[in-house]
């Protein structure tokens, strides 16, 4: 930084003499604004968080600064963040073969991968296609930690869902109480799936569970989440960041 550099400069040069009263009046006219001051370097963090998944890590709906940027800003790492709404586990799975994708994750030093949810989202009700869906979910993460550390040995967190459907009040209206008991069946079969693709591929798995609903699993989750009560609102992304472990850097 320029603050820095002047102390150094300064006791690097000591002419003597003549030499010096003149080499010293330049040195100051040089230093003292006869031109703009250098701008110090930009800080570029020497790690990486890349993100895949859904709109849940994509921010969508809170018009806030996502859970991937606020973990990566804590672990003073910077974020690729990929994720998009309306991704399913297939459409991630595919995304692995896109050259963009796979330059980000060369220099990925943790990958947060979140998606699931949309696999079921307009079936939730029906059990037989959760669990169908369930084992495509299964299938199609196993195949993207894979993907992910064939193109760079790296980390991998896998994180499950609080709900894979509207949460708290806004659910409750929309679906009843009925409704309500099968999303929870539902989230609670998709996150086994997803719990197992990770402990079979290496990743960890964190649960976002905690988060909205309490260690007890009795706290309403509706003040994290926004109007549609399907994604986090700021202080439901700032719930999720401190979930996440610190970062470390693969060996």
């Amino acid at each position: 930084m320029a603050a820095d550099a002047a102390p150094g400069i300064r006791l690097a040069l000591r002419p003597v003499g003549a030499a010096a009263s003149l080499t010293a009046a330049a040195l100051v006219l040089a230093l003292s604004g006869c031109g703009p001051a250098p701008s110090p370097p930009e800080f570029v963090p020497a790690t990486t968080v890349v993100t895949l998944g859904d709109s849940v890590p994509s921010g969508f709906a809170c018009e806030c600064t996502a859970f991937p940027e606020l973990y990566a800003h804590h672990e003073h790492a910077s974020s690729v963040n990929l994720a998009k709404a309306g991704s399913t586990s297939a459409t991630v799975r595919a995304e692995l073969d896109d050259p963009a994708v796979r330059a980000a994750l060369a220099d990925a030093d943790e990958v947060l991968l979140m998606v699931g949810a949309n696999d079921v989202s307009d079936t939730f009700t029906d059990q037989d296609a959760v669990t169908a869906a369930a084992a495509d979910v299964h299938t199609n993460v196993r195949a993207i930690i894979d993907a992910i550390q064939a193109v760079h040995a790296t980390n991998v967190i896998v994180l499950g869902y609080w709900n894979v459907v509207s949460d708290g009040k806004t659910a409750l209206d929309a679906y009843g109480e009925n409704g309500v008991t099968a999303s929870r069946r539902a989230t609670d079969t998709i996150n086994a799936a997803l719990a197992a693709a990770a402990r079979e591929g290496g990743a960890a798995y964190v649960s976002t569970d905690p988060a909205f609903h309490g260690a007890d699993g009795a706290q309403d989750p509706t003040p994290l989440l926004v109007a549609d009560g399907d994604h986090p609102d700021s202080a439901g992304h700032i719930a999720i960041a401190q979930l996440l472990p610190p970062l470390k850097t693969a060996t």
